[in-house]
Parts: structure tokens; C-alpha cells; sequence
């Protein structure tokens, strides 16, 4: 059975490298059976994290401070209005690490259809996007949650960031995510009122019981 610790919502964000220090103690926990399948929910303090393909050209320009860190994919933004979850689970044998990325924007989808959203899955890219015909003024696929993760002894770290409520303006100092041909949105944008973290963390929690507890069923 999953258990979720909502870490800091709101005006108790989380500093980024405080939010690692808890991951990394509770991968252990979970690596040697001490502790259950966790997802951490958060929102963080402003900062660029960096995945380990992340390339020079792709970093800010004006020196703003990156912290490298040993997830997949590349460089994002995290701060508030941005719900980021860090699920904490010991995968099934054999180890389908693909497979598992699918599930976590299967249960973004599943959110973001609950908000009246159109969430897609695009072939080579990880995430979830909205494409322009569900998406009002958009030109242009627009990503809406980012997924970056890392396995280790069979159990996962890093995760998701799904765009609630958060401006988009640090977007336009980096190549998020390593894309070029595609735009950033929220939640919020689309729905042209205002959906915080706080509204999303309880449908995330129960998508993410729906679609973990259906495979722990086939497993």
C-alpha cells in the first residue's frame, strides 16, 4: 500500500536540496524494508535542477544558480504553483523502467481529465502535453508535466512536475527539458481560472492509487 507525505504546500515550500536530503534518507528505508511505498508531494522554492543530459547550451544564460542532480532527462524549473511529486517505490521484477514513466503520465492524464484538461502521451517524449486543438491560442504542442526519475536497488526517486498556478517566466531562460519546437503551460492557463497545488494533490493521490493498485493486481 502507497502512503503519501504532503511535505509543504503552498506558503511552506520546500528548498530543493532539503526535499533531496528526504528523498535520499527514505530510498534507503524503502531499499532495506524499514519503510512503505512513499510519494512525497510538494511544491519547492524557486530553482533549475539539471538531469544528467543536460547540455550547455540548454543551462541559463545569466548565471542563475543549477543544482546537477542524478536524474534522467534535462534541465526544468521547480517553485511555487508547481505540484512536484517524488514517488518512493520498489519496482516489480522484471524491471521496466520505461514502462513505469508511462504509468506516471497515465496518472497525470488521468488528473488532468478529471480538471476537465486534455493531457496526451507523445511518442519520444516523456511528460504529459496538451496539443493545440485542446488547448485555447496555443500554436504549438505545450508541455504542462515533466517527468524526470532515477532507479536504484529497484527502487525509484526523482518523478514528476505537473504545472498548476505557477508563472511561466523562468521558462524563458532555459531550453526546458532539452525542447526547442514546443512551448511550457498550467493548468491554471488553460482553464483561464486559477487551480493551485493544494486543489490537485488530493486527485493525484487518488489517480496514483488507481493506476499502482491495478498493477500490484496484474503483478
Amino acid at each position: 500500500m502507497t502512503t503519501y507525505d504532503v511535505t509543504g504546500l503552498s506558503a511552506n515550500s520546500v528548498p530543493y536540496l532539503e526535499a533531496l536530503q528526504q528523498q535520499r534518507a527514505l530510498h534507503a528505508a524503502v531499499v532495506a524494508g524499514r519503510a512503505p511505498d512513499t510519494v512525497i508531494l510538494l511544491e519547492h522554492s524557486p530553482v533549475y535542477t539539471a538531469g544528467k543530459r543536460t547540455s550547455p547550451d540548454e543551462r541559463p544564460t545569466d548565471g542563475t544558480p543549477v543544482v546537477d542532480v542524478d536524474r534522467g532527462g534535462k534541465i526544468t524549473w521547480h517553485g511555487p504553483g508547481q505540484l512536484v511529486g517524488y514517488p518512493i517505490l520498489r519496482l516489480h521484477d522484471p524491471i521496466d523502467v520505461v514502462g513505469y514513466v508511462r504509468a506516471l503520465e497515465r496518472v497525470l492524464i488521468d488528473v488532468l481529465a478529471r480538471l476537465g484538461v486534455t493531457g496526451v502521451q507523445i511518442e519520444g517524449r516523456s511528460g504529459v502535453w496538451m496539443r493545440p486543438e485542446h488547448n485555447p491560442g496555443a500554436t504549438t504542442d505545450e508541455k504542462i508535466a515533466a517527468i524526470g526519475i532515477r532507479v536504484a536497488e529497484g527502487v525509484t526517486m526523482h518523478g514528476f512536475a505537473l504545472n498548476c498556478s505557477n508563472s511561466l517566466d523562468a521558462y524563458e531562460r532555459i531550453v526546458a527539458c532539452g525542447i526547442r519546437d514546443a512551448g511550457v503551460t498550467t493548468i491554471s492557463r488553460v482553464l483561464g481560472r486559477t487551480v493551485t497545488p493544494q486543489d490537485v494533490a488530493p486527485l493525484v493521490m487518488d489517480a496514483f492509487d488507481l493506476e499502482f493498485t491495478a498493477a500490484e493486481a496484474v503483478a
